[in-house]
């Protein structure tokens, strides 16, 4: 975040005590750290764990280390005699693995919501692949599992790398803790409105902000729409917003986060950038989140930065201790002083533009989280069949190009880059012997690999922002003419999407190299392309990939 350089705030400048209560003060009365029943957010957290993991975990009490609920999907482990673990990895607040015995790995994730309540989700996954005959006793008697349910339940599990486990287990802790922070986020927002202003013209203004409080909608717009009304109803010749960078921990900016500041003005405004930076670092920042406001025996002085600024109130727009910028009223109109009445308004209109950017940052954050997450899991496909490193992210990125030559529209156009970035998720659920047999298929394991299309509609069906997606994963093997798999579609019952894929697909497949063989020839790939056209492939589709060969050509060479 921005930081400004502190010099300490001039004597006659006053802070404005005039500002509303927190309801955290309100709120705190006799607190109790008794727990009566689960936490409230089991639930989210339960859900959070199977789109991440695809299974059920054990859930376990971060105090006592007691269970609380077995997973039915689970072997039985011998929970008590890793209590003291549990506790600690609750303490600790981040995934630790418990177990390691070879193919056995226990995984502990825990979790904590606002009042303090703590649970430790655990659950066993296997690190590579079990053969039905393999004897795995030593192991599972060490981690205290039934034998023969253990031995049973290892057989139907996929393979997790440690790696890949931790960073999910992250992902999934983060979001968890992010989707606890907007909760908070909105139940501040709208208790707000009960302390709002004290005249009609104020309650009427804050009323239409917390009606214009979009997730959608920038930052901004709304402090735009904000200077304008405000305008309305205080006396200030000018009012300003200045919006400053979001720096993330490590100094960097996120790709959507905005990297310089940004200054909103309206009415006559006498001040830059330059100098509303230069007034700030004048005042310093140890004023708090309070409105700091400045008359004639302040901006007369000489060493002044702005003389054009004779009266100025000016308020942090933040949320916890992140600061997303300044909100200033400049110069009354009656050249008068401005007092506490006009500092309590702006200090009220600031906490919700404060929240407002708090839940626009959460917001980018979790798209980043989301990102995230599609990225492991293409690293997943890619680890899991490293002979096709780097074939979903061309597939989707010739899909796109398809797209828009089709004329499809943006947000069809960002579903086909991640239809196709996950079009093979399903992969992760099949054998490795089978993956990466350099040769023909059997009958038999051909019939295997045809499952990853709906393996991977059922590992991806429970994330909600992936809805649009789930099509092209299910049904990117279907062909024109209804000999596909696996719901043998015809024509155009096969979703367009899918189509399109599935020349993209076929594309890379046919040009990449395989250890069993060698990419075939441009001329080969488009004779194929033309006689599969209406019989494998939609020929709207196919005529695409002709119009635009070059470019597609030039994909697949980076």
């Amino acid at each position: 975040m921005r930081q400004t350089v502190k010099r300490g705030r001039p004597t006659d400048m006053f802070i404005s005590d005039e500002v509303l209560p927190s309801d955290t003060e309100t709120a705190a009365g006799n607190h109790s750290t008794i727990r009566v029943g689960p936490p409230p957010h089991v639930e989210q957290w339960t859900e959070l764990l199977g789109q991440g993991f695809g299974c059920r975990f054990t859930l376990l009490d971060g105090l006592t280390g007691d269970v609380l609920h077995p997973a039915d999907d689970q072997p039985e482990c011998d929970w008590d005699v890793r209590s003291e673990l549990i506790r600690e990895v609750a303490r600790r607040g981040s995934p630790e693995f418990l177990d390691d015995e070879d193919p056995f790995l226990v995984l502990a994730i825990p979790f904590e919501d606002a009042q303090g309540n703590s649970i430790v989700a655990a659950a066993v996954f296997l690190t590579r692949g079990v053969e039905p005959d393999e004897n795995l006793s030593k192991a599972i008697e060490r981690l205290g599992m039934n034998t023969e349910q253990a031995a049973r339940w290892a057989t139907r599990q996929t393979p997790w790398s440690p790696n890949t486990l931790y960073r999910v287990s992250e992902l999934v802790l983060l979001q968890s803790r992010s989707q606890q922070r907007i909760e908070k986020l909105k139940y501040e927002n709208d208790s707000l409105s009960v302390h709002i202003a004290r005249t009609y013209e104020e309650i009427s203004l804050l009323y239409r902000l917390t009606q214009n409080l979009k997730i959608s909608a920038s930052n901004e717009n709304l402090g735009k729409i904000a200077l304008e009304w405000m305008h309305e109803v205080l006396p200030a010749d000018a009012l300003a917003i200045q919006l400053v960078p979001i720096a993330q921990a490590d100094g960097s900016f996120g790709h959507d986060a905005r990297s310089r500041p940004v200054l909103l003005t309206y009415g006559e405004c006498p001040a830059d950038n330059e100098q509303f930076d230069a007034m700030l670092k004048y005042l310093g920042t140890d004023a708090g989140n309070r409105p700091m406001v400045l008359n004639r025996h302040v901006t007369a002085r000489d060493d002044w930065p702005c003389m054009q600024v004779r009266q100025m109130i000016v308020v942090a727009l933040a949320e916890g201790e992140n600061t997303f910028g300044w909100l200033a009223a400049i110069n009354h109109v009656d050249d008068a002083e401005f007092g506490t009445v006009e500092a309590s308004l702006l200090s009220s209109v600031a906490a919700i533009l404060g929240i407002h950017s708090g839940n626009i940052e959460l917001y980018r954050q979790q798209s980043e989280l989301f990102e995230g997450i599609v990225r492991a899991l293409t690293s997943a496909i890619d680890a899991k069949d490293p002979y096709t490193c780097g074939h979903s992210d061309r597939v989707a990125q010739v899909a796109v190009r398809l797209a828009e030559e089709l004329g499809c529209d943006t947000q069809t156009l960002d579903t086909m880059y991640l239809a196709g970035l996950l079009h093979d998720v399903g992969k992760i659920g099949i054998d490795d012997s089978v993956l990466r047999k350099p040769g023909k298929l059997s009958d038999e394991q051909y019939e295997h690999i045809k499952r990853h299309s709906e393996i991977g509609h059922r590992i991806l069906r429970d994330l909600s922002k992936l809805d649009s997606v789930l099509p092209v994963v299910l049904h990117h093997h279907e062909s024109w003419d209804g000999s596909g798999y696996p719901g043998k579609l015809i024509a155009e019952r096969i979703p367009l999407s899918a189509r399109i894929v599935a020349v993209a697909d076929a594309f890379d497949a046919m040009g990449s190299d395989r250890p069993y063989r060698k990419g075939m020839p441009d001329e080969k790939i488009d004779d194929i392309f033309r006689t599969g056209a209406g019989r494998q492939w939609d020929p709207n589709v196919v005529d695409a990939f002709f119009h635009v060969r070059d470019d597609i050509r030039k994909i697949a060479r980076t």
